[in-house]
């Protein structure tokens, strides 16, 4: 059941900030009522979320991943300490609920705390997508960095497993044996870590993903390697270069767009200074001012703002049709995750068929959406308690 129409009044009145603790316990509790319960499609305790194919912009498909379950868990996680406590009691419920989740995705066929965008008790691609899961076994995906570093970091494992996981990650990089074919000639040779764990797979440069990796490392206090600290000199070469804003969906295929880009730099500089990249911060405040000054979609705005909270700048309150809230944050047309074949080809057809968007899905969960609000509103919060 969406909320009733006193509570957008209550809401956008004078603005977001307002009576902001009712804001932020509504929030939760719609969590809660997207989260799975007895489903048939979607596990119990996982988030919703679905696809879209870009060629075909008629309807979502579910899609049975943890990445998006991960995700709220992880931000909830990161921001329940600056709830009430009766908000915290609807926090916990929601990231208890999902730890029953990720065994599904994990690679217990090697014994690896390693995990899979798909099941991999049966594996598959695209859940329910008719004639391609002909290819469920053939063109089964390997584990990924991503889904990895973020569904550990959401279940808190031990610092033991997150160093053991980590020493695996070193095998897979850009080196002499594997190298990239599908980015900036001046990238390839940097040693950075690729999207994927699959020994058969291309190596895959994401500045979003890097951005994770490099999280996780800071989030668990391991000793930087070799990799990491190519993976650092690849993130600030690309936003030096601007090459995050004229090529997004290039250096951030998986993302594929600025406000995204932006969101997931502002994450890993939130946790820990990094000296080399904090220099680049007056720029990346510049780049975030311009693009919320020009963002049309409810979603990118909250994302910018956060952007720039977390580097200490107090943007303009979200304002918006206060007769249509859930449509803002439930917007199908905001997508913060992007499946595209053609981060996987080499260059010229990478370039071709991105452009194309053929084998390009847009993914969708609104329960992420009001958790990106969520956490809006906490950063809100913490500024203002800071000045």
């Amino acid at each position: 059941m969406k909320y009733g129409f006193s509570f957008l009044l209550l809401l956008f009145s004078t603005g977001l900030m307002a009576n902001d603790s009712l804001v932020i316990s509504r929030l939760l509790a719609r969590i809660d009522q997207l989260q799975a319960k007895n489903n048939t499609v979607f596990p119990k305790g996982s988030i919703p979320s679905y696809r879209m194919y870009a060629l075909n912009k008629t309807r979502y498909k579910a899609d049975i991943n943890p990445f998006f379950t991960g995700l709220v868990a992880f931000t909830l996680a990161d921001i329940k300490a600056d709830l009430s406590a009766a908000q915290q009691i609807q926090a916990n419920n929601i990231i208890n609920n999902t730890q029953a989740v990720y065994s599904t995705f994990q690679n217990r066929k090697n014994g690896r705390d390693t995990y899979n965008f798909w099941p991999t008790d049966q594996p598959q691609i695209f859940p329910h997508a008719g004639w391609l899961n002909l290819f469920n076994k053939s063109r089964a995906l390997p584990d990924d960095l991503d889904d990895t570093v973020i569904i550990l970091m959401a279940q808190r494992k031990a610092d033991s497993v997150a160093r053991k996981v980590h020493r695996l990650m070193q095998g897979y990089t850009n080196n002499d044996k594997k190298k990239v074919t599908n980015t900036f000639p001046e990238y390839q040779k940097v040693g950075a870590y690729s999207t994927w764990f699959g020994d058969k797979m291309p190596v895959d440069f994401d500045i979003s993903v890097l951005s994770n990796v490099l999280y996780f490392v800071q989030f668990y206090n391991l000793e930087w390697t070799a990799a990491d600290s190519a993976s650092l000199y690849l993130i600030e070469h690309m936003i030096s270069t601007n090459k995050h804003i004229d090529f997004a969906n290039y250096v951030s295929p998986h993302y594929a767009t600025l406000p995204n880009i932006l969101y997931h730099i502002s994450r890993l500089m939130s946790l820990k200074p990094i000296p080399s990249l904090e220099k680049l911060k007056p720029q990346l405040i510049t780049d975030t001012k311009k693009a919320l000054a020009t963002a049309t979609g409810f979603m990118d705005k909250v994302i910018l703002s956060t952007s720039l909270l977390r580097w200490g700048v107090k943007p303009p309150e979200i304002t918006a049709d206060k007769s249509n809230l859930i449509d803002l944050i439930e917007d199908e047309q905001f997508y913060f995750f992007i499946a595209s074949m053609a981060s996987m080809l080499p260059d010229t057809w990478k370039k071709r068929m991105t452009k194309l968007k053929a084998g390009t899905f847009y993914y969708y969960a609104p329960a992420y959406n009001h958790t990106l609000l969520l956490e809006n509103l906490v950063w809100r919060k913490r500024i203002s308690m800071n000045q």
